[in-house]
């Protein structure tokens, strides 16, 4: 697209045509010209021109246009870009990725209509924008009539892409962001991340020539909390009340003692559940004696068959946050090396290679050990302890090897590229476990500065 300030506007002329009013200009070295029915017509549109002109305005040399009434002509609603945005990402997504910029883009585009007259209930409304506007696979399906009838309403309703050059209406759409359905607060890390996936919506409209530039970062706006990402040391359990879960685990027969050592590369090698699903006998060194290794390199996150390019409910992909060909590299101490090597001798592996699977040979399911360890949970602890937050889900077993690991005295850097995320996230969420190793650190502080005060002088 070609742009001039270079702009000339002659006056009306009349012929004997069915449009006898004619306006003539110029841009750059190019003619225009445009026909009306009525001279009122004809001399609005070249008070346009001019005031376009006057006020700097670049023309576009082949439509002959300036760039604000081309932006018009060009402009779409909010809900066909945001379909657009989805659909521009959609092919080099993960599975995961597309349900969070689906849950992102269902929000904004909810609080982005001109009124609400008509709208359906908040959980309608979300299920028809997240469950089918935004999926790219159920765009050709057909649509429940009740689907229908609130994305016609959208169709309707939604305000013009451009309108986000108001920075009101951005203030508006993340305000709608700090919200759940139920009208609380969300958590910050779901505010956060639906930010980003609206400011990249928006530089998507700057590409898209709907917006002139981004009006996001000239928002002075914060979260309506601060930002918590400590694990709550009351969830982690400490390795005498690990020993005995695992143990309860394992007492719950056939389908515990397949379990056993999937929660065990939980708390041993502060594994992923989604990376223990996908771990493979070629990725376990596994010797008789001491210290074995893993190779984690694959995960396979649950996201539901809706999500998935294959239709399976696993999505297949590379480590939290990493290119797909990064292996993680955990050393993993004599008790989960037995632990493995017990696993592989009783139930082999499956065909893939994979060490965990359910009874029909598929990939273990969340329901499927969630319902393990809460029994597990049951059993194990007293009942104090089971009316707190103390292992409260499978997960807090990676928070327990990881804080386990720094109260050791591990090196942060190793604990960091070990358990698979930054020093700055190691020191941001487990800062209250490197508190508690303050008594150790005075006294290796105090040793030394009495070795200083022993030193013969010289």
């Amino acid at each position: 697209m070609e742009w001039s300030y270079t702009v000339r506007v002659w006056g009306i002329r009349k012929r004997p045509y069915r449009k006898p009013f004619q306006l003539r200009w110029q841009v750059g070295a190019r003619p225009h010209s445009e026909s009306f029915l009525t001279s009122g017509l004809a001399e609005s549109r070249r008070a346009q021109f001019i005031t376009a002109a006057r006020a700097g305005e670049p023309f576009d040399v082949d439509s002959g246009l300036p760039k604000s009434m081309l932006r018009e002509q060009q402009d779409v609603s909010w809900y066909a870009h945001a379909r657009q945005y989805i659909e521009m990402k959609w092919q080099h997504a993960p599975a995961s990725t597309r349900k969070t910029l689906a849950e992102a883009m269902a929000t904004v585009t909810a609080a982005l209509v001109k009124d609400t007259k008509g709208m359906a209930d908040v959980h309608t409304v979300r299920t028809a924008l997240y469950s089918w506007a935004f999926n790219v696979h159920r765009w050709e399906e057909e649509h429940p009539p009740d689907v229908k009838a609130v994305l016609a309403w959208f169709e309707r309703k939604s305000l013009s892409a451009s309108a986000l050059a108001d920075r009101m209406l951005v203030r508006k759409a993340l305000d709608a962001l700090t919200k759940k359905l139920d009208g609380g607060t969300a958590a910050a890390s779901t505010i956060r991340r639906k930010r980003a996936i609206f400011h990249n919506a928006l530089v998507y409209a700057v590409d898209a020539g709907l917006l002139t530039d981004n009006p996001l970062p000239q928002i002075r706006w914060k979260l309506p909390e601060p930002v918590e990402e400590e694990i709550d040391p009351e969830c982690v359990p400490d390795p005498e009340q690990a020993a005995e879960l695992l143990a309860a685990v394992r007492a719950q027969g056939p389908r515990g003692r397949r379990l056993v050592a999937f929660f065990g590369c939980m708390y041993y090698a502060a594994a992923r559940p989604a990376e223990v699903i996908a771990l493979r006998q070629k990725d376990c060194d596994l010797p008789r004696r001491g210290w074995g290794l893993l190779r984690l390199q694959e995960t396979r996150p649950r996201a539901g068959a809706a999500w998935t390019d294959d239709g399976e409910v696993h999505d297949r992909r590379g480590l939290k946050h990493r290119s797909r060909k990064t292996v993680r590299l955990v050393p993993i101490p004599p008790e989960l090396v037995a632990m493995l090597r017990w696993h592989v001798a009783a139930y082999g592996v499956a065909p893939d290679g994979r060490l965990f699977r359910t009874l029909r040979g598929g990939l273990v399911q969340e329901s499927g050990y969630g319902e393990v360890w809460g029994r597990a949970r049951e059993r194990a602890l007293p009942p104090a302890e089971r009316a707190s937050l103390l292992a409260k889900r499978p997960y807090d077993l990676r928070h327990a090897a990881v804080s386990t690991w720094l109260s050791s005295g591990v090196e942060p850097q190793l604990v960091a590229k070990r358990a698979g995320h930054s020093v700055a996230v190691l020191f941001r969420a487990y800062a209250k476990f490197l508190g508690n190793s303050d008594d150790a650190a005075n006294a290796k502080i105090s040793a030394r500065l009495q070795e200083r005060r022993t030193t013969p002088a010289e």
